[in-house]
């Protein structure tokens, strides 16, 4: 029968790649870490390393189980905190993911506020492709994550909290759209566009809007997920985005990049929290939940999320 310190075992051994250190780590002999190891293997009926003189490494089946063993030591921690925490303040560790074109306007604010409220809780936030956010959140390997409302959020509980207006935004040499004060849909997706690849970020929405307009598909002149990569090739004169000002404010400030509002129709992407359906959230993981929710409120009441709304 599988024990919950041969998961702790085997997560030692994965994170430090040696069965001498991990063996320090958690504080038994090499050989009795060795012979736990080898029952889990036995049960699980795969081989979880590779070993070699320098270590060892995850085989595929490893990698696999690393994902699950994480997830089922963060259950467990949850519930002793939970308890823990029954007649005391908050505490313990929230993993909380971030898409990249949500950091610049949340993650701040967003530490800052735990901090002030939940000094007990150790807030990790991870900045991640929506597409790799959805696959941790579903894994369990974090508590809580920003995900945009495409459509695809059945398999959580979601809450739909923000409207940001999306706009076109192009490096201001292009001297064309001077005097506009915006820009209709069919001309933005014309444009030689960047934009994330399939299924991240703002894409599914934007092809979603056109087919739903009537309108061609955009004009995709590169596919890149990198916000940062993204503002450089801008700036460079590559090519023009469609996204919400946001990610690029410090940019459109100080008259790099110029954005215009896109209408006819208006395009908006719609910002949920959200979390796995079939883990319980522990009792620090649901009050970062409200003091998020708390912070997108604020930002969006006082402009500093420039573009959005809330509507939660």
């Amino acid at each position: 029968m599988m024990e919950l310190r041969q998961l702790r075992y085997f997560v030692a051994i994965a994170e430090h790649g040696t069965f001498s250190k991990a063996a320090s780590k958690v504080h038994i002999a090499q050989s009795a870490l060795s012979h736990q190891l080898a029952q889990l293997e036995e049960e699980l009926g795969a081989a979880l390393f590779l070993r070699s003189r320098r270590g060892v490494t995850l085989t595929e089946a490893g990698a696999l189980f690393h994902v699950h063993a994480l997830s089922i030591l963060r259950q467990v921690a949850d519930a002793q905190a939970s308890v823990s925490s029954l007649l005391k303040a908050p505490s313990g560790r929230v993993i909380f993911g971030l898409p990249h074109s949500v950091s610049h306007a949340l993650a701040l604010p967003l530490i800052a506020a735990v901090r002030q409220s939940l000094p007990m809780v150790n807030l990790e936030l991870t900045e991640e492709l929506t597409g790799n956010l959805t696959q941790q959140l579903q894994a369990g390997s974090l508590h809580l994550s920003i995900l945009f409302d495409d459509g695809q959020l059945d398999d959580f509980l979601s809450e739909v909290l923000v409207s940001e207006r999306m706009s076109l935004i192009y490096p201001t040499t292009d001297k064309a759209r001077r005097g506009k004060t915006s820009v209709s849909f069919k001309e933005a997706l014309s444009q030689p566009l960047i934009l994330p690849a399939q299924p991240h970020g703002v894409r599914p929405i934007i092809e979603d809007a056109a087919l739903k307009a009537g309108l061609q598909p955009p004009n995709v002149l590169a596919d890149i997920s990198s916000i940062s990569i993204l503002r450089n090739s801008l700036l460079a004169g590559m090519g023009q985005t469609i996204l919400p000002v946001m990610p690029l404010k410090a940019e459109i400030e100080s008259g790099l990049l110029s954005s215009l509002p896109i209408r006819s129709p208006e395009v908006t992407r719609r910002v949920a929290l959200c979390r796995a359906r079939h883990i319980p959230l522990s009792t620090a993981a649901q009050a970062v939940s409200e003091v998020a929710k708390r912070v997108m409120k604020e930002l969006c009441q006082k402009k500093i999320w420039v573009d959005a709304t809330f509507i939660g």
